[in-house]
């Protein structure tokens, strides 16, 4: 090792010390090369971690002197940088020279400039403050005529730099990609890459110049665009079909050897770029006859010229595999690429075994009979001593698990789970064997013998959800009732059998704890068991040393869901005394209230009945019981609530050194510096194609997204891209003389040993049988990854899904029934499939978004079949990918026809009563009009009473503005019995509900007059006006409101979702929809009397990205959180 060390000490010295021109050796010896090699051999030699800190804190305490003396030349810094670097890569802070590095960048010659870059990409983060001060210097840098300090700039760019100032060199970097040397453009293209990973929607506008890139006369340029186009398919494989003809051609010139010999690996033509172009012809083809027409011969050609000859065609084949069985079948390639998987499994080699069980996965689910192929491979595989064999062949098995072969593939995996002793391993496959069991379980006692295996092997390692999970799955039920007695009966006697087991304490505590909760709520279905006994049990258990106090908390409970049960026990006396002084204070507090409930027997069996642990319950989710409290704080001057994302916001602006946000016109201080978390475009018009432009667009403001969508005078049309920008290089035919695949030598048997079968073959062969049954033409595993069609053996009661609808019901009705009667009344379904034939082109244009989303994907290219999905497992792996097919066409059009044109009609809901007595009734009800909320009650006599007078009076309220309806200044008497009132109400500030209170008096005949008072709850929704504007007007209202909030909403299949969003927001908030443009969309609205809002929404890859602005600092906040109790509750 200390021959290495003193050759790389030898070599240092040239990197970084080149003698100029007619200088002798010895001016290339610099005191460098003895100090650094000095530091190198004394850190070496040293014993001990304390002597190697001491030696290098007086090293660092000497170049910090020498870096700070004012007589340090840059010769001597660009010294002090290599060994600042080489400290700090020992793990020691060396802080004090990052701003000396970024010294040295800017002001040494090209060595020293090169050093003090290096130390800048070493040294710092793209998030560090200090990165500010070099962006000056890359603009430089980049202007530069010299091309290695071009080079270094743009290293440095694609490596590390603030993802704030892009939009600083962006136009120069773009300017790169003409330049004449083939090295700038690939690191300009490079740059680009880093820029779509951090911030993809400012490099939108220039796709255009990625596709000239791609055809560029230089390969290591194309190759350098592969990997964006890679990032974008993956995200959008529709938008770039186009190109598929230009990525086979050049898969063609490069399977055919055309590219310089420079870019071949061991005689194999450059493996990677083939790698990563049948990636991206393998997203390309996806479901797509007709473009995975294109790419047959190319990979027909690819896999017969690879050879099994070296490491890296291994991978091409299993990468052309991989391909063939993603995009659309053709048979021959097929029947080509299962050959291909057979040599690989049947390889003696590790790795290639390895490959062949990875593609077999990958492939089970589309055919499985690949796999009864190779049975008896496979079983050999599961006593393979490599681990990782084993692993992928359990992996292989899980795929083709059926209800027929559950019971063996299951005990494989328990067999494997009981000798591995990693935990990652055992979570996972814990997983996977719940979800088995639960899928196809053959009967009860089965499933619970599983479940317990699992418990007690996956102990507290496994993932929460499982256990959790499973006494949900007891609590429900399933769809026969005395299916769910007999599974929760065996589920308690299997679980008293295993208390009164020796070795009861050596369960793991969440197996306890399952326990626990279990014979609390069903050990009654047991008549020989009685409740005393069963807490004895329990007692055992608690006053073990070994039980953790979480669990000793959930034996506690069960404690006391039995004591109801049991007409007197000692045991619970005993409970109370022991721990009603415990430290603990979750076991502590429900022994309090064990002792209390225990001191009421009919309560406690009020609140703890028999067997209702699924029962429904009606949650007040607006937690209206505090509203008193709220109002009483508010008007003794406590602070109004924030939410959590405005208090982190106004915790990280108070955080921040710098300022970075620039001088300017007052309206763009609230986005000035901010990213659009939608990728609106609100870039500027200049196209920095000369350095001029690129200095002043430095200078200018910066504004997100460069998609050139928004101008500064407002929507920007969108132009037409040239059809003669990109070039695309001319087909090369394939070579005619191929290599011809080798096979693998596989030993042969002998034909006698065939013929006379050992014991050991003959069980393999009965393994076999067992594993790979239900793999015929009667599988269940259908073809093309659809769903098994056999019943499962636990399903979930339909009953538990209509409460859960009942329960979302009855919540939003109780938080906000006046919502529930405007959506009802303001809109209706309608069903665009039935009227699209009847309707003509002229009366299509009266609903833009609908042609809108018509043009940009007509209808024959929508997928029409229908993909039934199976309810997901209940024990799902959070690490498997779940399958999620396209939405059929016909509900993308029937959902586009529901963004119709807001009504003009004013609505108003139902009368409500709002108090009362036995003579009068007094009710309400709201009228939504254009221009206020009109509130109207009435006072109505019972028993045919006369009516003699009333008046009301409306309490003072800060939030409200409240005049009597003109025309309206005295009581209108309807009928003789019946007196009604009616007052306009605007808001003064907004908010998310209010309660507007005041009193009736009236007067009956011969009756002295009495008073009633009343209240009732008022929403911000009940303010909110669509604001029908367009696209234009839209995006000058954007650029001029300063308050904005952003919040990303958790939706399920987001890609598939914006329509039904939009649609939620357009009936329950009355948003009017401006635009939608492919993943996003625009809405507007009006908050009476007249302050407007503006939403922008975007789906993306983890839900909906939401962006609020208005001229109301309030108002974003409410509206946020209206938008996310609307979509949380569709």
């Amino acid at each position: 090792m200390s021959d290495i060390v003193e050759r790389t000490l030898t070599a240092l010295p040239g990197l970084f010390l080149q003698s100029p021109p007619g200088s002798g050796p010895a001016a290339a010896k610099a005191p460098f090369s003895s100090r650094l090699g000095g530091l190198v051999r004394g850190v070496t030699a040293l014993t001990s971690k304390h002597e190697e800190e001491k030696l290098i804190q007086q090293e660092l305490s000497s170049l910090k002197a020498t870096v700070s003396a004012p007589t340090t030349t840059l010769k001597m810094m660009k010294e002090c940088m290599v060994r600042l670097i080489y400290c700090e890569m020992l793990g020691y802070d060396a802080s004090f020279g990052y701003i000396h590095a970024i010294k040295l960048a800017q002001q040494g010659n090209l060595l020293e400039k090169r050093v003090g870059y290096l130390a800048v990409s070493l040294f710092l983060h793209e998030s560090h403050e200090l990165l500010l001060l070099l962006v000056n210097t890359v603009v430089k840098d980049l202007q530069s005529t010299n091309l290695v300090e071009v080079c270094m700039a743009l290293t440095v760019v694609s490596q590390i730099f603030p993802r704030e100032m892009i939009p600083a060199v962006l136009p120069l970097i773009e300017d790169k990609l003409q330049h004449s040397k083939e090295i700038i453009r690939r690191k300009a293209v490079l740059a680009l890459y880093k820029f779509h990973l951090i911030a993809p929607n400012q490099v939108q506008h220039i796709h255009v110049k990625f596709r000239k890139a791609l055809c560029d006369r230089d390969v290591g340029v194309m190759a350098a665009s592969l990997h964006i186009y890679l990032r974008m398919i993956k995200e959008n494989a529709s938008g770039y079909k186009d190109l598929t003809g230009s990525f086979v051609t050049i898969l063609k010139q490069v399977v055919g050897g055309k590219l310089p010999v420079d870019f071949n690996y061991h005689s194999v033509p450059a493996p990677w770029l083939q790698i990563q172009l049948l990636r991206i012809l393998g997203l390309l083809g996806k479901d797509d006859q007709r473009t995975s027409e294109l790419m047959y011969d190319v990979l027909d050609e690819s896999l017969r010229r690879a050879e099994l000859n070296h490491n890296i065609t291994y991978a091409i084949l299993f990468e052309c595999v991989h391909t063939v069985y993603s995009i659309y079948p053709k048979s021959e390639l097929l029947e080509k690429a299962a050959k291909c998987i057979g040599k690989f499994v049947l390889s003696p080699k590790i790795n290639l075994k390895y490959l062949g069980l990875k593609a077999l996965t990958y492939v089970v689910q589309q055919d499985p009979t690949l796999a009864l192929q190779h049975q008896m491979t496979i079983i050999e595989c599961l006593d393979h001593p490599d681990p990782i064999i084993k692993r992928e062949t359990l992996e292989l098995l899980y795929r083709i698990t059926n209800s027929q072969n559950v019971t063996v593939i299951v005990q494989k995996m328990l067999e494997y789970l009981h000798q591995s002793k990693e935990e990652y391993i055992i979570v996972n496959l814990v997983g996977k064997i719940a979800e088995l069991a639960e899928k196809y379980a053959p009967d009860n006692a089965w499933f619970i013998q599983t479940m317990n295996a699992v418990f007690s092997v996956g102990g507290d390692v496994m993932h929460p959800d499982i256990p959790s999970n499973f006494l949900r799955l007891l609590a429900e039920g399933f769809e026969d009732e005395t299916e769910d007695q007999q599974l929760r009966v065996y589920a308690v006697q299997s679980y008293l059998s295993l208390l009164d087991a020796e070795n009861a304490l050596i369960y793991p505590q969440r197996f306890l704890q399952v326990m626990s909760w279990v014979l609390g709520e069903y050990s009654y279905l047991l008549d020989k068991e009685k409740p005393e006994e069963v807490i004895n049990r329990l007692y055992k258990l608690l006053m073990n040393d070994s039980i953790s106090s979480e669990t000793k908390a959930w034996l506690i409970a069960a404690v006391t869901k039995l004591t109801p049960q049991a007409q007197t026990s000692s045991t619970v006396e005993r409970i109370i005394q022991e721990f009603t002084g415990s430290l603990d204070t979750c076991m502590r507090q429900q022994t309090f209230e064990l002792k209390h409930l225990y001191e009421n027997v009919e309560v406690m069996k009020n609140l703890l009945p028999v067997n209702k642990s699924c029962e429904d319950l009606v949650v007040d989710a607006s937690l209206s019981f505090l509203d008193g409290y709220v109002a009483e704080g508010l008007s003794q001057g406590a602070a109004p609530y924030k939410p959590h994302h405005q208090r982190q916001e106004e915790k990280l602006s108070q955080e921040k050194v710098l300022n970075f946000e620039p001088y300017g016109l007052s309206f763009s201080s609230g986005f000035t510096g901010r990213q659009s978390p939608a990728g609106i475009s609100l870039g500027s018009d200049i196209s920095g194609n000369s350095a001029e432009t690129g200095l002043k667009e430095t200078n200018s403001l910066k504004l997100e997204g460069v998609k050139k969508l928004w101008g500064k005078q407002g929507y920007l049309p969108k132009k037409e891209s040239k059809a003669g920008d990109e070039t695309e290089a001319p087909p090369v035919p394939a070579e005619s003389t191929a290599l011809e695949n080798v096979d693998q030598a596989v030993p042969k048997r002998d034909q006698a040993q065939v013929l006379t079968q050992s014991r050991e073959e003959r069980e393999k062969q009965l393994l076999a049988s067992s594993l790979f049954v239900g793999l015929g033409s009667e599988s269940a595993i259908n073809l093309l990854g659809k769903a098994d069609t056999i019943s499962h053996k636990f399903r979930r009661k339909s009953k538990v899904k209509e409460a859960k609808s009942r329960d979302v019901a009855s919540t939003h009705n109780l938080t906000c029934p006046s919502l529930n009667s405007l959506s009802n009344v303001a809109y209706e379904e309608n069903d665009y499939l039935t009227t699209l034939q009847d309707r003509g082109n002229t009366e299509a244009k009266e609903f833009p978004l609908g042609s809108e989303l018509l043009v940009s994907e007509s209808v024959s290219e929508l997928p029409l079949a229908e993909c039934s999905l199976s309810a997901p497992a209940l024990f799902a792996d959070s690490d498997m990918e779940v399958f999620h097919p396209p939405a059929s066409a016909a509900a993308s059009i029937a959902l586009a026809s529901s963004f119709l044109e807001e009504t003009t009609e004013d609505m108003r809901s139902g009368p409500v009563e709002v108090c009362g007595d036995e003579t009068v009734t007094v009710s309400s009800y709201k009228l939504w009009k254009e221009d206020c909320l009109l509130m109207v009650w009435s006072v109505a006599a019972k028993n045919g009473s006369e009516l003699k007078s009333a008046s009301l009076d409306i309490f003072p309220a800060e939030n409200f503005q409240i005049s009597e309806q003109a025309g309206c200044c005295l009581p209108v008497t309807e009928v003789g019995n019946t007196k009604t009132f009616q007052y306009s109400l605007q808001m003064e500030s907004p908010f998310t509900e209010e309660t507007l209170s005041g009193s009736i008096t009236y007067q009956m005949v011969d009756t002295h007059a009495v008073q009633l008072e009343f209240s009732l709850n008022l929403s911000l929704l009940d303010f909110i006006r669509p604001l029908t504007i367009s696209t234009e007007d839209f995006g000058k209202l954007w650029l001029s409101f300063a308050n904005d909030v952003k919040q990303n909403v958790k939706i399920p299949e987001p890609q598939a979702s914006l329509l039904s969003a939009l649609k939620t927001l357009q009936q329950k908030l009355r948003l009017h929809v401006v635009d939608v443009r492919g993943s996003e969309g625009l809405l507007a609205c009006r908050l009476l009397p007249s302050t407007s809002g503006l939403l922008h929404c975007r789906v993306h890859a983890d839900g909906l990205s939401l962006w609020f602005r208005s001229s109301c600092s309030a108002l974003p906040d409410c509206l946020l959180y209206q938008c996310q109790k609307a979509l949380e509750g569709s």
